[in-house]
């Protein structure tokens, strides 16, 4: 379920806010970053509405004067945001608006407990993407490519417009 993670959270970022300032980059790390919660053997916190809107309020203040820094670090609660939608976290009221429901946790749901070939569909529709999105943002362009790895932006010239 990596790959569902890393790859389709950067696309519907650059797709729905058509910002080649964005860095992708932090917008996977934050994507992915929930998934370090299997060392607890389950979601918890970063499967949190609290804990991703706490985190968006903790950068916007902490960056009030500084535009870049914040552009930069808005990746990772943003990518926070769309873990819990593509992790399909917003189905599991308990665990999304913890502690509104309760201070357990639950059991089930979210990428830890999927079916293994339920995880490899997925991934493999991300792959999918993420060939889409390679030729979508010519990444097959060098300096395009350079750019996204460097900066972790994508060239102006090939977002949609």
């Amino acid at each position: 379920m990596f790959l569902w993670f890393v790859i389709l959270a950067p696309v519907l970022v650059a797709e729905i806010f058509q910002s080649p300032m964005a860095d992708y980059r932090v917008v996977a790390f934050g994507a992915v970053l929930p998934l370090a919660e299997i060392v607890f053997g389950g979601p918890r916190y970063l499967h949190t509405m609290i804990v991703a809107m706490g985190l968006m309020t903790l950068v916007m203040l902490a960056t009030s004067k500084r535009r870049l820094l914040r552009r930069r670090l808005l990746g990772i609660p943003i990518g926070l945001l769309l873990h819990l939608v593509l992790d399909f976290t917003w189905a599991r009221q308990d665990l999304l608006w913890w502690p509104a429901f309760g201070f357990d946790f639950g059991t089930g749901g979210a990428a830890f407990n999927r079916p293994l070939e339920l995880g490899i569909l997925l991934d493999l529709i991300a792959v999918g993407v993420g060939f889409w999105a390679y030729r979508r943002y010519e990444l097959d362009v060098p300096e395009n490519r350079d750019l996204l790895i460097r900066s972790g932006r994508l060239n102006r010239a090939a977002m949609p417009t």
